[in-house]
């Protein structure tokens, strides 16, 4: 990208910024997710930038292409607390939230916490819920904080949503609105397995394996994720990087495809993301190619747009910037 690099440690030097986790501690990990799901390194490391990003995922495929088992997986091997909600027509906001309960013995009310009082919550083919369940889950997405009969609640500093849908002209499901798709951080499809990948895992099936790797205890203790988490959030973006994304927000709110363009969460989406991939690649900086490589995840997911239009939107949106320019 013709970096000048030395200008951009200058402005970390100058910034202080010390990293305090390495990108090695996701390996057990990595290996955790692929053993779970062959065959998709690429979805992967996706889903562990969005992870050190403290995002929010949304995984969309058709039935059967392993969403469940991938947030299942990745659920199980972060440690802390998981929970799971099958979104179905007829879950309530307080399924999901909690709710007050009247105690007969002390005559008072008692708040009884829903499945958002986790670290992780998978919350399984989200877009079967109502648009009225979907909302419950709103202000946990941007706040990490819930209010029931007004009362206000903290959720843990790490809470993530693993939200799987199935596309929307599927049978029996809601399109989640433009609020509940801008608070997601990326949106990742699967996609199909290799022939060799499917063989593999029919080898796999016939197996007595002692241990199930989506039920396997943790690998990444809580404590970690949280020092990952701030080591990323600490990733310097030079000025000139700033300005770029920026440039690039404006050309999404112009483009003649997109009727809604990127909001300032989104902006600030783009930026964790793309420090979370500096991040994974051992920088303590973000460069360009950062910024371009998270685009379509995390564009794709706000720009409302069909998944082959929105790989020609999003380029045409990143060919009409301009790279920074460093003096």
């Amino acid at each position: 990208m013709g970096l000048n690099m030395q200008i951009v440690d200058g402005d970390l030097a100058s910034a202080g910024v010390q990293v305090s986790a390495e990108p090695a501690v996701f390996e057990p990990l990595r290996r955790r997710l692929n053993a779970a799901l062959r065959g998709k390194a690429d979805v992967i490391e996706q889903v562990l930038l969005c992870l050190a990003g403290n995002g929010h995922l949304l995984l969309e495929d058709l039935p059967g292409l392993g969403k469940t088992t991938l947030a299942r997986s990745l659920a199980t091997g972060l440690g802390g607390r998981f929970s799971r909600c099958q979104c179905t027509p007829d879950l309530l906001p307080s399924d999901v939230t909690g709710f007050s309960l009247f105690n007969q013995k002390n005559h008072e009310f008692e708040f009884r916490e829903g499945p958002v009082f986790s670290e992780i919550l998978l919350a399984d083919e989200l877009n079967r819920a109502t648009p009225r369940t979907q909302s419950a889950l709103l202000e946990a997405m941007a706040e990490r904080q819930v209010t029931v009969d007004g009362r206000r609640y903290i959720l843990s500093p790490q809470f993530m949503v693993i939200a799987t849908q199935n596309p929307v002209d599927q049978h029996g499901t809601y399109p989640l609105p433009e609020a509940q798709l801008d608070r997601f951080s990326m949106k990742l499809s699967i996609g199909y397995p290799a022939a060799a990948d499917e063989s593999q895992m029919l080898l796999d099936a016939t197996m007595d394996c002692e241990e199930d790797g989506a039920a396997a205890g943790a690998v990444l203790p809580a404590g970690t994720l949280a020092a990952v988490q701030r080591s990323v959030f600490r990733v310097n973006a030079a000025e000139p990087v700033r300005d770029y994304l920026v440039r690039l927000a404006g050309a999404t709110r112009l483009h003649a495809s997109v009727s809604l363009g990127l909001s300032p969460r989104g902006l600030l989406i783009w930026l964790r993301m793309s420090q979370a991939r500096a991040w994974l690649s051992g920088r303590r900086f973000v460069i360009p190619d950062d910024i371009q490589d998270t685009a379509f995840p995390v564009l794709s997911v706000r720009l409302g747009l069909e998944t082959s239009r929105a790989r020609t939107v999003v380029q045409e949106i990143l060919e009409s910037a301009s790279l920074p320019e460093y003096r």
